[in-house]
C-alpha cells in the first residue's frame, strides 16, 4: 500500500485509525442493539427457519409492535407475506395511563419505526445509553443486521431470498465493528435466482435463469466520502427505477417521516441488480447490471472501500469535500483497473480546494474531467440521472471487468473478510454432493440405469395394487384373481429386493445421515442445486408469466407436461428410498424375509428429519401418481412416535387448475419451500409440517398443520379424459380426503376442472367434505379480495354440462345439475376469493403488488379462524390420519 503517511491498514481485515476514535462506543453497540431487540438469546443457539414459521395467535392479526422486542418478528412476518412495506414498521407504544404524557393520556402514541440511509450526514458519536431507548425507533437496517447476525444461516438465506422476492437491496457484507469479523453472505445469497432476457428482444436463447452467485455482471459501486448532501440510495433508485415510477430498492433518508442515526448498519454493502426483461421501451440497460452500496463513509470502513475497488467495474464517490486526508485515502488505490468518477456537492468556499486535490487524483487515478460530475440543487435532477446511465451504459459496453458473487467472495478472502460458506460443514456436504453429481453425465440416464427401482418396476406395482385395491371394494371378488394379482405384486417387490442401493444413492443416504443437523441441511441444499444445474433449459416463458426472482428448487413438471423426461431432482433419490422400503416391507408382510434381515426399516425415520427441518417430502408419486402406502404409513408413524403428546393435526391442501399459483400461495401465506414456477411445480403431491405454538394450540385446536400441495388437473371437457382423467380424479379425492381444510385454484375461466368435480361427487357419498375455499388467482380488475355475494352463486350455479358428465361417471344419473346442488355446497358459508396478481409491472424488475399479500393474508386468516371455529372437518391424530390414507 502507497503512501507511507496513510493511516489506514486493511491487510489484516482491521482499521487502526477506526480502533483508536472508537475505542469503547463501537466495540458495545452490537450487543446493546441486540438486547434491546430481545436478540440476545440467540447468540449461542441461532434463531432457526422453523422458529420463525411457528403458527402463532399473531398469524391471525394485523398487528403493530408495541415495543422494540416484536420488530424483528414484525419484520419476519411481513418479510414471509412479501409485504412490500416489510422495512416500514408503525410502532404503538402502548403506556399506562399513569405514566403516560397528560397531553397524550386520552390517546395511544404511535411513532414510525424507520430505515434511513443518512448518506449526506456524519454521525455524531452518542453513548448508547442516549440511543434508541424502548419508546424511540430503530434504525430497520439495524434491525436487519442484528437480525442477520442473530439467525443461522438457512434463516439467513430465507430472508435474503424473500427481500429479492420484494425487490428490495440485498446484503452482500454484513459488518460487525466490535469484533472487526465482517462477513461475505455468499451462501445467503446462494438461493435466489435470477431471470432476464437480454436484448435483443424474444431472441432465440436469451432467456437466462441462473443463482445470482454464479453469473458474472459488471458492477457499479456507490460510496461517500466524509459528507454528501446527496443521497447515494436515491441516486441508486432513480438509476434503477424505469419510467417516471421510482423504485425504492435502496432504503432512503426521505421515507416515510424522517431519519434516525444507525447504530450498528454502517459498514453494510449492499447489492442489486438491474435485470432486463427483452422490452427495449422498458429496459434501462441491455443486459443484467450489479449495483453495490456502502453504508458509511469509506474512511470508516476502508476494508468494505477496498474490497469494492477490487470487485467493481466503476465506483462512484459522493462527497461535499476533497480534503488532504481524502486524497490520501484514494492515492492509495492507484493501480486498480477500476474507473472512478466523483459526484461532487460542494461547500461554499470548498470549489478550488476541491478542484486542487481533483487535479492531483487524476492522473493517479487514471480519470480525465468527464468523469467528475457536479450536482447542486439547482441541477435537472432527471437529466443528471440520464447522465450516470449513459456512464454505466458506455462501461459496460466497453471491457471491462464482469465478476460473479462468487468471484468476490474470493476477494473478499484475499482481504481479510469471513465468507459465511467457507464453515466445515457446509464445505463437507458441498464435498459429498459433488462426489454424486460429477457422476452423473446424462440425467435421464441415470434416472434410468442407476435409480431403477422407480421406472418400470414401480410403475408395474402401482397398477397392479391399484387393482387390487378396485377388487376388494368391489363385493366378494374371485378369490382366484386375487391370489394372482398378489402373487404377481411379490414378484415385482423381489425383483425390486433383488437390487443392492446403487452407489450414489449410499452416498445420499449417508449425506442425510450425518450426526450434524446442520451438515444435514447443508447437503440437501447444495443437492438441490447441484442436480438443478444439471437439467436442461428450459423453453423461455414469457417475461410477464415467470417469478423475476425465486428459489432453484424444481420438482417435475406440470400434470400437463409429458411424463418423462422430468428434470432430476432430490425428490427422486428419496423416491428410490421410499421403493427399497416399500419392498422390502411387502416381502416381510407376506412372510417372504425375516423381520430380522431388514435393511431399510431406518430409511423412513431419516426422511422424518428431513420433513421436520423444512424439506417438502413426496406424497403422492409425480411419475405415476400413485402413493407408496407402506413408506408413507412408516413415514407417519415415525412422525407420531416423534410428536409424542403433540400429534393432532389439521391437514390443510390446495390443488386446482395448472399455473394459477397454488404453490407461491402457500408459501407466501406460511414461508414453505414448494416449488414454483410453471413447468416447475408438483406433478404428484408433496407436504410439509408447520409446527403451532404450544400457548396457542389449545385455542387453535391443534399441534400441527400438516400442508399439502398437489400438481395441477387439468380443466376440459371429458370427452378428452380417460384414464388420465381417472388419476387426475383419484388424486383429487386422495387429497381432499385427507384434509380438513382445501384450496381450490382456479383460472379466470371460472370453470372447475372435471377432476375436482369427480371429487366432490365420491367425498359426498362418505361424508368426509373438507371446507372449501375457491380462489381466482391473477386477475387484473380486483377491487377487493374477498369473497361477494352474486359471485359466489354464480360459481356454484355454473352451467351443469360438465357436473351432469361427471355426475353420470359416477352413477349418480342426472340428479347433479350445479356445483350448489352438493350437500356441502351452502353459498352463504362457502369462500370464493379473488387475489390480483403478485407482480406490479413487467418482470424481472417488476414490484410486488401490494395487494397480492394483503389478499393472501386474508386468505390465511380466514382458514385459521375457520379450524379454530369447527368449520373444518373434525381434527385428527396422527393414528386417525394413518387409518384414513389406507381407507383413501
Amino acid at each position: 500500500m502507497e503512501g507511507d503517511d496513510c493511516e489506514f491498514h486493511y491487510g489484516d481485515g482491521t482499521n487502526e485509525a477506526q480502533d483508536s476514535d472508537f475505542p469503547t462506543v463501537e466495540r458495545s453497540r452490537l450487543q446493546e442493539m441486540l438486547a434491546l431487540l430481545g436478540l440476545e438469546t440467540y447468540q449461542g443457539q441461532k434463531l432457526s427457519l422453523q422458529d420463525s414459521l411457528q403458527i402463532s395467535s399473531d398469524s391471525m392479526k394485523n398487528w403493530a409492535p408495541q415495543a422494540p422486542k416484536d420488530l424483528p418478528w414484525s419484520f419476519l412476518r411481513k418479510l414471509q407475506a412479501l409485504n412490500a412495506e416489510a422495512r416500514s414498521t408503525t410502532m404503538v407504544l402502548d403506556m399506562p395511563p399513569d405514566t403516560r404524557p397528560a397531553e397524550k393520556e386520552s390517546q395511544m402514541e404511535e411513532e414510525i419505526v424507520y430505515w434511513d440511509t443518512a448518506d449526506d450526514i456524519s454521525a455524531d458519536i452518542y453513548s448508547f445509553s442516549e440511543l434508541p431507548t424502548p419508546d424511540t425507533p430503530v434504525n430497520p437496517l439495524d434491525l436487519l443486521c442484528a437480525l442477520l447476525h442473530s439467525s443461522d444461516s438457512f434463516l439467513q438465506q430465507e430472508i435474503v431470498l424473500k427481500m429479492a422476492l420484494c425487490q428490495f437491496a440485498l446484503p452482500l457484507v454484513l459488518p460487525d465493528s466490535e469484533n472487526h469479523d465482517h462477513v461475505f453472505l455468499l451462501w445467503a445469497l446462494r438461493g435466489t435466482v435470477r431471470t432476464c432476457w437480454p436484448q435483443p428482444p424474444r431472441a432465440a436463447g436469451s432467456f437466462r435463469e441462473d443463482s445470482v452467485v454464479l453469473a458474472r455482471a459488471p458492477a457499479f459501486a456507490f460510496v461517500r466520502m466524509e459528507v454528501s448532501t446527496n443521497s447515494k440510495s436515491q441516486l441508486l433508485n432513480a438509476v434503477l427505477s424505469p419510467g417516471h415510477r421510482q423504485r425504492d430498492c435502496f432504503w432512503h433518508r426521505d421515507l416515510n417521516l424522517g431519519t434516525n442515526p444507525r447504530e450498528i448498519a454502517d459498514g453494510l454493502v449492499e447489492i442489486s441488480w438491474f435485470l432486463p426483461s427483452g422490452r427495449e421501451d422498458v429496459d434501462i440497460f441491455p443486459e443484467p447490471v450489479a449495483f453495490l452500496n456502502l453504508r458509511g463513509d469509506i474512511g470508516s470502513h476502508w476494508l468494505q472501500f477496498k474490497l469494492l475497488t477490487e470487485i467493481s467495474s466503476a465506483v462512484f464517490i459522493l462527497t461535499d469535500n476533497i480534503s488532504k486526508k481524502e486524497y490520501k485515502l484514494l492515492s492509495s488505490v492507484k493501480g486498480s483497473a477500476t474507473k472512478y468518477y466523483f459526484i461532487l456537492s460542494p461547500y461554499r468556499g470548498k470549489r478550488n480546494t476541491n478542484l486542487r486535490f481533483l487535479n492531483r487524483l487524476i492522473p493517479v487515478l487514471r480519470m480525465d474531467h468527464s468523469h467528475v460530475l457536479v450536482k447542486v440543487s439547482s441541477t435537472d435532477g432527471a437529466g443528471f440521472v440520464r447522465r450516470v446511465r449513459a456512464i454505466v451504459a458506455h462501461v459496460t459496453r466497453s471491457p471491462c471487468r464482469r465478476l460473479s458473487v462468487e468471484d468476490m467472495a474470493g476477494a473478499a478472502r484475499k482481504l481479510g473478510l469471513r465468507v459465511d460458506e467457507d464453515c466445515e460443514e457446509c464445505q463437507r456436504a458441498k464435498d459429498r454432493m459433488e462426489r454424486i453429481t460429477r457422476k452423473i453425465k446424462d440425467a435421464d440416464a441415470y434416472r434410468r440405469d442407476e435409480l431403477r427401482l422407480q421406472g418400470d418396476p414401480w410403475r408395474k406395482a402401482a397398477q397392479v395394487e391399484r387393482e387390487l385395491c378396485q377388487v376388494q371394494w368391489a363385493g366378494e371378488p374371485p378369490e382366484k384373481y386375487r391370489a394372482e394379482l398378489r402373487h404377481r405384486l411379490l414378484e415385482l417387490r423381489m425383483q425390486q429386493n433383488g437390487h443392492a442401493p446403487p452407489w450414489g444413492l449410499q452416498e445420499f443416504v449417508w449425506g442425510i445421515s450425518s450426526p450434524s443437523a446442520g451438515e444435514r441441511q447443508y447437503f440437501l441444499r447444495w443437492m438441490e442445486w447441484g442436480l438443478a444445474r444439471l437439467a436442461p433449459p428450459r423453453p423461455r416463458p414469457a417475461p410477464e408469466a415467470i417469478l423475476a426472482l425465486r428459489p432453484k428448487h424444481c420438482g417435475a413438471a406440470d400434470l400437463s407436461e409429458p411424463p418423462w423426461p422430468e428434470p432430476l431432482g432430490v425428490e427422486h433419490f428419496l423416491r428410490e428410498m421410499g421403493q427399497f422400503y416399500e419392498a422390502e416391507s411387502c416381502l416381510v408382510e407376506a412372510g417372504k424375509l425375516p423381520a430380522g434381515q431388514r435393511r431399510f426399516a431406518h430409511f423412513p425415520g431419516l426422511a422424518l428429519e428431513l420433513l421436520l427441518r423444512g424439506l417438502p417430502l413426496e406424497l403422492v408419486d409425480g411419475s405415476t401418481l400413485s402413493t407408496p402406502l407402506r413408506w408413507v404409513t412408516g413415514l407417519l408413524r415415525e412422525l407420531h412416535g416423534r410428536l409424542d403428546r403433540r400429534s393432532r393435526l389439521v391437514v390443510l391442501s390446495a390443488l386446482g387448475v395448472p399455473g394459477t399459483g397454488k404453490s407461491t400461495l402457500l408459501n407466501t401465506m406460511f414461508g414453505l419451500r414448494f416449488a414454483t414456477g410453471r413447468g416447475c411445480g408438483p406433478r404428484g403431491a408433496f407436504m410439509q409440517l408447520i409446527t403451532v405454538a404450544e400457548s396457542f394450540s389449545q385455542d387453535l385446536g391443534c399441534d400441527h398443520i400438516l400442508v399439502i400441495d398437489s400438481g395441477g388437473v387439468v380443466g376440459g371437457v371429458l370427452s378428452e379424459a380417460g384414464d388420465r382423467l381417472e388419476r387426475e380424479a383419484s388424486l383429487a379425492t386422495l387429497i381432499m380426503g385427507l384434509s380438513n381444510v382445501t384450496v381450490v385454484s382456479l383460472a379466470e375461466t371460472r370453470d372447475i376442472p372435471p377432476a375436482i368435480l369427480h371429487a366432490f361427487l365420491r367425498l359426498e357419498k362418505t361424508g368426509h367434505m373438507p371446507n372449501c375455499q375457491f380462489v381466482y388467482q391473477n386477475l387484473r380488475d380486483v377491487s377487493a379480495p374477498g369473497s361477494k355475494p352474486r359471485e359466489r352463486r354464480q360459481l356454484l350455479d355454473q352451467p351443469g354440462d360438465v357436473s351432469r358428465a361427471a355426475a353420470q361417471m359416477e352413477k349418480q344419473g342426472d340428479g347433479l345439475r350445479t356445483l350448489a346442488d352438493l350437500t356441502f355446497c351452502d353459498p352463504e358459508k362457502q369462500h370464493i376469493w379473488h387475489i390480483p396478481g403478485l407482480w406490479h409491472g413487467v418482470p424481472p424488475m417488476a414490484a410486488v403488488s401490494s395487494g397480492y399479500s394483503e389478499a393472501i393474508f386474508e386468505l390465511k386468516r380466514c382458514l385459521l379462524e375457520n379450524i379454530r371455529n369447527g368449520l373444518s372437518n373434525q381434527n385428527k391424530d396422527i393414528q386417525q390420519l394413518l387409518e384414513l390414507v389406507r381407507r383413501l
